[in-house]
């Protein structure tokens, strides 16, 4: 799960979603599930922003992806959060 700033234009929030799809895909990975939340209200300001905009994506791949996955969420600015968790079969 992911929080992308309330402030980024359709295009931009689109673009950020595709390159992190693309990420995971070209990395040998598959996505199982994907889910825009959209715009809701955080429990606390982030970077002085009430709401942001929600995107949750389960996938399956190694943890290389998912540490260049990491990589990736911490040096873009558009997010706000990131939460990647490994769950067990």
């Amino acid at each position: 799960m992911y929080i992308l700033s309330p402030d980024l234009s359709e295009e931009e929030r689109k673009g950020l979603i595709e390159r992190f799809k693309n990420l995971i895909i070209e990395n040998g990975g598959e996505i199982t599930n994907f889910d825009e939340w959209g715009k809701r209200k955080l429990a606390y300001l982030i970077d002085k922003k009430p709401e942001g905009y929600y995107v949750l994506m389960n996938f399956n791949s190694d943890s290389k992806v998912s540490q260049e996955l990491e990589r990736v969420y911490k040096i873009t600015d558009g997010v706000l959060r990131y939460l990647i968790i490994r769950t067990d079969e």
